[in-house]
Order: structure tokens, then C-alpha cells, then sequence
């Protein structure tokens, strides 16, 4: 295994390769940053070209453009409470409210230290792991799976600040929300109201859009001044966003391992490693209250585990030949087309092609924090532009990224519908963290539960992973009353 590492290392570090990967690295962050048009789009359309060269090169090239979309989309989100993207949703949280304190420099710093670490951290399982996981994975079925998705929503439902049940009846909403368009098992068209449009659901781009960016561009205008509420962004954020991730490295770690874990899991992915992460995080951290409001704690969170999620994700890619997601599967479809034959034989016959991917993971997260580094001072001035300026330019990319979804009139008008559902949640303190990974995963936890029934009938809820998963979902329930109990006690 040592050779085959320096053979991999030796053939990465070839100018031709690195540079191949300084360039997908450089327009996987570009993707990032720009709401729509990164992820499994970008990569779908820079496939072909990387199908037309050598092996060690098409590597480079796809793993810097795949591995880095997720730090990218931390600009918009910090910035201006634009998601750039599903693996950037929660850092929205307590980002944005940073940004409105003139932290803007901190919470971006915090975040690419994060994101820095946690993929390394997930290279380094993907290395690691293999022995341990490839049982692991073949233990979980689709009763497993579905008690995964209603653990995730219960744990952002239950501990949206000051609002546990409305965040519960959130999540619930989304899930309702996630069953609009055609049943892929039955064929059922459901609450399409005759139109056709509605027949493919509704895309979580315009549901992320309408319930984090519009709202908070409204607020803006109302208030008719700018997203930082002072007027100096200050010199010693950077700095200090770095120490805050060394003085959380525990959080950092814990929370790479959920993004991993997430990552191994068929079906799930970006979309729900950085919530499973920040509901994590506001679980076991002490002053869970202050998140929401501008902590450090909530950036340093889903940042560190939607990249460790990329290590994660390319375990069972590799090893078994099954993406875990869409651009997984793309990133399948190029090694495939270059020679590679992932599978449980490539550890024998391309481990040095392997260790090729993991260093090009490692070498990309590093890559991609220092450009985004140099890009943080004049970013971060965003923050103090005038609302004349900037609430139109969003409110334009917001619409661009909106009509990306399906290319039609429709999703336009759909955006301005769902925000006035994401305006009057914001108004009435209504927890819209719940009501997007609700959606998110309502068709995942439809189809592990179809597929439960079919295969086990009602056996499937005596399976040992769904009894332990159980007691995971009710201590998630009995944690926050017990913690409010005890500090009631103390207090007293």
C-alpha cells in the first residue's frame, strides 16, 4: 500500500496533472459561488471533456471540479442568505447573521478552515475505513434507511430554537410538500392541480431560494440599509476565523465524521450532511441558544461536513461501483469512460489510481481554502453596499437560478409563491431549516418505507438497526426536555 501511495502521489504531482487540477479546482469553485450553476450541472457539462483525456488527468481534473462546490457556495451564503448551492443551506444559519454584524471576514475564514480540514479528514477515511465500512454498508437496508431520514428531520425539528414543535410541524409541511408531482412506484400523479409542471415536483433549488434568499432580501429593503449593520468589517477577521476552528477542532471532528458517515450512505448526500451536522452540533455543544444568531460554532459545522461528505461519498463509488448521488454517479461515469473499473477488484488490480483520488482530494480541499482566502477581503464588501445595489442583483441571479431549474416560466412563478410561504415563516417565527430537509428527504423516506413494506411487510420494524435508530429518535425527543429540566434546576 506504500507504494502504490507514492506511485499515485508521483504520478499527481506531474505538471500536467496538478495543473489540470488547479483548473477544475478553480471552475468548481466559480460553480460554487454562482447559485445554479455548479454541482452536478457544471459537471455534467465538463464530462466530456474530461473523457478525452488520460486517466491520471481526467482524475485531477474531475476531483478538483466535484470535491470544492461545496466551499464555493459559502460566499453567497455568508454574504447575502443565497444558498450557492444544496450542500451549503444551513451555513446560511448563522453566517448571514455574522455577515449583518460586520463578521462577514470571520464566518468566511471559519468556514474555509472548516472546509479545509473536514476534506482532508474525509480523504483520510477513504483511505482508512474500507475494512470497517464494507460490512457496515451491506448491514443497511431500506428499514435502516428510512429511520436515517425521519432521525435527520426530528433532529433539526426538535432543536429549532425556542420552537420545537412548530419546527417538528415544518419538517412535516415539507415532507407533504416533497410528495407533489408523479409516485415513481405507482405512476399517481399527486396534487399537480392540473398542471402539468407539477408533474416533477417541485425543485429543491426554488424551495431553498424562496425560503432563505427572498425573504431576507425583503427584510433588507424594509430596512433600508445594508446586509452589515456597521460599517467596518474589521482587519483581525480572518485570523480570528481561523483560531476559531483550531480552539472547535473536537466540533470539527465529530462533525467530519457525520458528513463522512452521510457520504457512505446511498441517497443521501450534500443535501443533508451539512443539517445532520449543524442539528448535531446544536445537540451537543454547550449555549445550543446561541445558535441561529450569528455563532461561529454554526458555520464551523455543516462547513466541516459537507466536505468531509466527499470522502465519504466516494467509498462505496469506488469500491463498490454505487454512487451515493448524482454527481457521484457523474464522477462513475468518467472513471469508467478513462479505464478505471471501480468495484470491489480495483483495491487489487488500480490501487495506485486509487491513492491518485485521494491525494487529488486532499491536494483540492487545500487549493480551493487558499484562493478562497485571497478572495475574502474584497468579497467581504459586499457586506456594506447599499441595498439600491444589491437587493436587485440577487433578486436577478435569485430568478436566473430559478428559471435553471427546468428552463420554464413556471418555476419563476413557483418561486414567488413558495415566498410568500418563506416570508410569513420568517415573520411569525416559523423554523424554515425543518420545512427544506423535509422536503429534501420526503422522497427518500417515501421510498425506504415502500420498500420496507413490500420486502418485509411489518417484520422490517424488529430489525436490530431499526430498533437502535428508534432509541436514537426518541433520546433526540427526551434530550432537549431533560436539558431544559436540568437547567431549570440549576438555575434554581
Amino acid at each position: 500500500m506504500l507504494e502504490a501511495s507514492l506511485q499515485g502521489l508521483t504520478a499527481l504531482l506531474q505538471p500536467t496533472p496538478m495543473g489540470f487540477l488547479v483548473l477544475g479546482v478553480a471552475l468548481g469553485l466559480w460553480g460554487g459561488a454562482l447559485p445554479g450553476v455548479g454541482g452536478p450541472a457544471q459537471l455534467a457539462v465538463l464530462l466530456p471533456f474530461a473523457m478525452l483525456m488520460a486517466p491520471i488527468n481526467a482524475i485531477a481534473f474531475l476531483i478538483g471540479v466535484a470535491s470544492v462546490g461545496n466551499t464555493g457556495n459559502t460566499f453567497t451564503s455568508v454574504l447575502v442568505a443565497v444558498p450557492g448551492g444544496s450542500g451549503s443551506q444551513a451555513t446560511i444559519l448563522d453566517g448571514y447573521p455574522m455577515a449583518r454584524r460586520g463578521e462577514a471576514k470571520r464566518a468566511l475564514s471559519a468556514s474555509f478552515m472548516a472546509s479545509m480540514l473536514g476534506g482532508i479528514i474525509g480523504a483520510f477515511f477513504l483511505f482508512a475505513s474500507v475494512p470497517i465500512l464494507k460490512p457496515l454498508i451491506r448491514s443497511f437496508g431500506s428499514p435502516e434507511l428510512f429511520m436515517f431520514t425521519i432521525w435527520g428531520i426530528s433532529m433539526v425539528g426538535i432543536l429549532s430554537a425556542g420552537a420545537p414543535v412548530k419546527g417538528l410541524l415544518a419538517g412535516i409541511l415539507g415532507v407533504l410538500v416533497s410528495t407533489i408531482g408523479q409516485d415513481e412506484k405507482s405512476g399517481v400523479i399527486r396534487f399537480d392541480i392540473g398542471e402539468p409542471y407539477l408533474w416533477n415536483g417541485i425543485s429543491i433549488v426554488l424551495v431553498s431560494l424562496s425560503v432563505f434568499a427572498i425573504p431576507e432580501l425583503i427584510a433588507m429593503a424594509s430596512r433600508r440599509g445594508k446586509v452589515a449593520e456597521v460599517t467596518a468589517l474589521g482587519d483581525t477577521g480572518i485570523w480570528q476565523g481561523i483560531r476559531d476552528t483550531f480552539i472547535h477542532w473536537k466540533l470539527v471532528i465529530r462533525c467530519s465524521l457525520v458528513g463522512v458517515w452521510v457520504g457512505i450512505l446511498p441517497g443521501l448526500g450534500s443535501s443533508v450532511a451539512d443539517w445532520f451536522a449543524y442539528a448535531h452540533a446544536r445537540q451537543t455543544e454547550k449555549n445550543p441558544e446561541s445558535f441561529g444568531t450569528g455563532d461561529v460554532r454554526g458555520v464551523i459545522a455543516p462547513e466541516s461536513s459537507n466536505n468531509a461528505k466527499e470522502g465519504g461519498d466516494l467509498i462505496p463509488t469506488l469500491f463498490f461501483g454505487i454512487p451515493g448521488g448524482s454527481s457521484a454517479a457523474l464522477l462513475l461515469i468518467g472513471f469508467v469512460a478513462v479505464g478505471l473499473k471501480p468495484g470491489p477488484d480495483i483495491i487489487d488490480s488500480q490501487l495506485d489510481l486509487v491513492f491518485a483520488i485521494i491525494w487529488a482530494l486532499v491536494f483540492s480541499q487545500i487549493l480551493a481554502s487558499i484562493l478562497c482566502w485571497t478572495f475574502i477581503k474584497p468579497a467581504a464588501q459586499i457586506c456594506v453596499l447599499s441595498y439600491h445595489i444589491l437587493v436587485p442583483i440577487i433578486v436577478a441571479l435569485a430568478m436566473l437560478s430559478a428559471y435553471a431549474a427546468n428552463f420554464t416560466i413556471e418555476d419563476i412563478i413557483t418561486l414567488l409563491g413558495l415566498s410568500v410561504l418563506g416570508f410569513v415563516m420568517k415573520k411569525y417565527g416559523w423554523p424554515r431549516a425543518p420545512f427544506v430537509l423535509g422536503v429534501i428527504l420526503g422522497p427518500k423516506m417515501e421510498l425506504y418505507l415502500w420498500l420496507s413494506i413490500a420486502r418485509y411487510d411489518m417484520g422490517w420494524l424488529l430489525h436490530p438497526g431499526v430498533i437502535v435508530l428508534g432509541v436514537l429518535i426518541f433520546a433526540t425527543f427526551a434530550y432537549p426536555v431533560w436539558r431544559d429540566r436540568r437547567e431549570r434546576r440549576v438555575a434554581a
